[in-house]
């Protein structure tokens, strides 16, 4: 998974990521979701959304900060159980 979406994106869906990935691997269900997830299979690694984010909530996997890295997990969750993914970050 080369990039994870953190905690910063909690709550604030920008959505400007979705809208910059060449490859549309950004995903969030409006309404139900909390914050937007990077599919770990999609990504090409291209970079696109880190900078598109104005939350900063955007890393490289292993530059997550201390105490962000059960986002990796929650980030790729999402594309195997969407409720499961959700349900941590209630």
């Amino acid at each position: 998974m080369p990039y994870v979406i953190s905690s910063r994106c909690l709550d604030h869906l920008n959505l400007m990521c979705l809208d910059i990935c060449p490859v549309q691997c950004v995903h969030v269900e409006e309404g139900v979701d909390r914050m937007c997830f990077i599919d770990p299979d999609g990504c090409i690694d291209c970079g696109a959304c880190v900078p598109a984010c104005p939350d900063s909530a955007i890393y490289l996997m292993e530059e997550l900060p201390p105490g962000e890295t059960r986002f990796a997990e929650i980030n790729a969750l999402y594309f195997r159980d969407q409720q499961a993914a959700r349900a941590l970050l209630a």
